[in-house]
């Protein structure tokens, strides 16, 4: 059964973010998580490293380590330690060649900020790794010095290799790796200050909306108690009054107001129960609870209690019976309960038959009476909030409920339960 609610008045569309804002924010978000723009912007590096090594000729391993630098780029949205790879073939073509060409250049500084970026490994070793790399190639150039010599350069004696201004190489090549880095390394703390902000605003939104349904059920108590506490309590203080108050009562009329009495006071001890939950939330430990939770096991009074005011019923059980979770016992009390307050109101003076049958996974509750059953016409002649509150019941522990006449006539409702 499907209920439909229909708001108020219509929701207030969002405001759209300016569109240069949302522009922005959209090219963000492709150049930091789509795969593609790391293979677009590794074809363009490459396609510009090729031209370049067209007008500039170096040699094989040049050409070779030049093209692995820039097209490593694009597995570096998959795979950030190919960064690695990517620095790593740039100063290897430089060791050879001795000119760095300007694909490299750009293709190390990217790989830099990307091993950062996604901090393969701790700013401060990577910057380590990379200056002792870069010194590394300084010492091949300058072993190549000494012996080729070099445009510019004096002949290298054995002292001159310790002069301070041939490490001027390394010098350059230490902060371009550590700027790089530490650009990568700067904006990952960013992205986590932000999502560390946004998850503390999730969390005190949801603090925000749990106080305010806390409100909402303080109020929804209040009016409870306003409209039914005090006429279920006048009830209970008339009928049991009206026992002492007139003398001449039968005695099955006395019976009759000391059960609505009691019927009365149960009344007003479920509402309070219901009425702490509702004040205290889902903090069940704080409820007043001014009785325990019925349970299957209660089937026995309950039953009583309908014999008591007119009605006949038996239960019948079958299959092994075994406790069940209390969510489940409630549920199925409750669509009892309710089944036999509508034969009282619909049928009275039928008799009911109460059936709990125990299987494996599930439990199936059928309550049928030998009244009149549903109208020819197709309703059920039981209108009101007791079918759809019993299908809730059901629906909400994954089963489902059936309603309507009974195989050998009257009112048949059966609930199926799985556990």
């Amino acid at each position: 059964m499907t209920r439909t609610i229909t708001p108020d008045r219509p929701a207030a569309a969002p405001e759209a973010p300016p569109p240069d804002r949302g522009l922005r924010r959209r090219l963000r978000h492709w150049a930091a998580a789509a795969p593609s723009y790391a293979w677009l912007t590794a074809a363009g590096l490459t396609l510009f490293a090729v031209v370049e090594l067209a007008l500039v000729p170096g040699s094989a391993i040049t050409a070779f380590g030049v093209v692995v630098c820039t097209a490593s780029l694009a597995l570096r949205a998959t795979w950030p330690a190919v960064g690695f790879l990517t620095v790593g073939a740039a100063l290897l073509s430089f060791a050879t060649d001795g000119n760095m060409a300007y694909a490299t250049i750009a293709g190390s500084l990217i790989g830099c900020y990307t091993l950062g970026r996604h901090r393969v490994q701790h700013p401060a070793i990577l910057v380590l790794a990379g200056s002792l790399a870069a010194l590394t190639v300084n010492l091949v150039h300058i072993d190549r010095w000494a012996r080729d010599g070099s445009p510019g350069l004096p002949a290298l004696q054995g002292t001159d290799r310790f002069s301070l201004g041939l490490y001027a190489e390394t010098l350059v090549l230490t902060v371009m790796i550590l700027g790089a880095v530490s650009t990568g390394d700067a904006v990952r703390a960013r992205e986590e200050t932000r999502h560390t902000r946004a998850a503390a605003q999730s969390r005190l939104l949801e603090m925000e909306r749990r106080q305010a349904a806390e409100a909402e059920r303080a109020a929804i108590a209040r009016e409870l108690h306003d409209m039914i506490a005090h006429s279920v309590s006048v009830i209970a203080v008339r009928a049991e009054s009206a026992t002492y108050t007139t003398p001449d009562l039968s005695p099955p009329a006395r019976d009759a107001f000391q059960e609505i009495a009691g019927t009365a006071r149960s009344s007003m001890a479920e509402l309070r129960r219901l009425l702490g939950v509702l004040r205290t939330g889902d903090d069940t430990s704080r409820a007043p609870l001014t009785a325990p939770q019925p349970s299957l096991a209660g089937l026995d009074d309950l039953l009583g209690q309908h014999r008591a005011v007119g009605g006949t019923a038996e239960l019948r059980i079958s299959g092994e019976r075994v406790p069940l979770p209390a969510s489940w016992e409630l549920s199925a009390y409750r669509i009892v309960q309710e089944a036999l307050t509508n034969t009282r109101r619909h049928a009275p003076g039928a008799h009911s038959v109460v059936e709990l049958h125990y299987g494996p996974r599930l439990l199936t509750v059928r309550v049928s009476d030998d009244g009149p059953g549903p109208d020819p016409s197709g309703s059920t002649g039981r209108a009101g909030h007791g079918l759809v509150g019993m299908a809730e019941r059901a629906s909400l522990l994954g089963g489902a409920l059936t309603t309507g006449r009974g195989p050998d006539g009257g009112f048949l409702v059966e609930a199926e339960l799985p556990w």
